[in-house]
């Protein structure tokens, strides 16, 4: 987040108004048990283009798509604050990919590509680009391969970040990923039709190695998947907030953890 918006929060805190939410906030955090509050997140931060319709009118789409990228700075460290081990943001889907035009998708890549360098910068996440980096413009997708390869090393909170991102796209890429490493080793598909169990492929996802997502957000009043960890999510917990994205406050992201802690869950059972 620039410098300019960390100081803005801290003045908006310091407001009587401000006063009062910090408190609230407070409060809401301390009625959550520290076992309750899940290891990963996922949000799909939704309502950047209706938020500078309305807010900033005349003004070019990606007004809205850098208040949505200051937001999401934000709501990493606001997940860092409380101890959460693996957050991932949905901030570019293939579907948007295809049917934006260049006009249109040029600045929102210039964004993304801008936030995933202020999220390495920090140095204490390890930041993941995750999904089809092959549709990509080349420049865009080096850089972002760049940041990942920066912080891989980073003992932090670990940062996926979902660009030219779809759920089939993931499911295709796996199974392709792993009939090509079975085929490298001699097995027949007849051989591999008899033995492929889920976590064969659950092995070659883009999230490998990684929880699935306990909690998944989506803000703007939308409620659907829309394809978004369609393999991680099976047992996910769903927090739909109305809020259009970059108005979406640290009040409504203590809110989901205090819902998310009150469910029971079931995986399923």
């Amino acid at each position: 987040m620039a410098q300019r918006d960390r100081f803005r929060e801290w003045a908006d805190r310091l407001h009587p108004t401000g006063l009062l939410y910090t408190t609230y906030e407070q409060r809401l955090m301390a009625e959550i048990p520290p076992d309750k509050l899940p290891k990963h997140i996922a949000v799909m931060a939704d309502g950047n283009r209706r938020w500078a319709r309305l807010n900033a009118p005349g003004e070019p789409l990606v007004t809205g798509y850098r208040a949505g990228a200051d937001k999401l700075e934000q709501f990493v460290a606001w997940c860092d604050e409380v101890g959460i081990e693996v957050v991932t943001l949905w901030v570019l889907s293939t579907d948007n990919f295809k049917r934006s035009d260049a006009a249109e998708l040029k600045p929102l890549l210039e964004v993304i590509e801008q936030m995933v360098d202020a999220l390495a910068a920090t140095g204490r996440w390890r930041v993941q680009p995750v999904g089809a980096l092959d549709l990509l413009p080349s420049e865009t997708a080096g850089r972002l391969r760049r940041a990942g390869e920066f912080t891989k090393n980073n003992e932090g909170m670990h940062v996926n970040v979902a660009v030219s991102y779809g759920g089939r796209h993931e499911l295709r890429d796996a199974v392709r990923s792993l009939l090509a490493a079975e085929a490298a080793k001699g097995t027949s598909l007849a051989e591999l039709a008899e033995t492929v169990e889920m976590e064969d492929i659950a092995a070659h996802l883009y999230t490998a190695g990684q929880p699935d997502p306990d909690l998944v957000i989506r803000t703007s009043g939308e409620q659907r998947l829309s394809g978004f960890l369609i393999w991680q999510s099976a047992h996910s917990e769903f927090y739909f907030c109305e809020a259009l994205w970059p108005d979406f406050r640290r009040v409504d992201f203590i809110r989901a953890l205090r819902s998310y802690a009150q469910r029971e869950r079931r995986f399923g059972k």
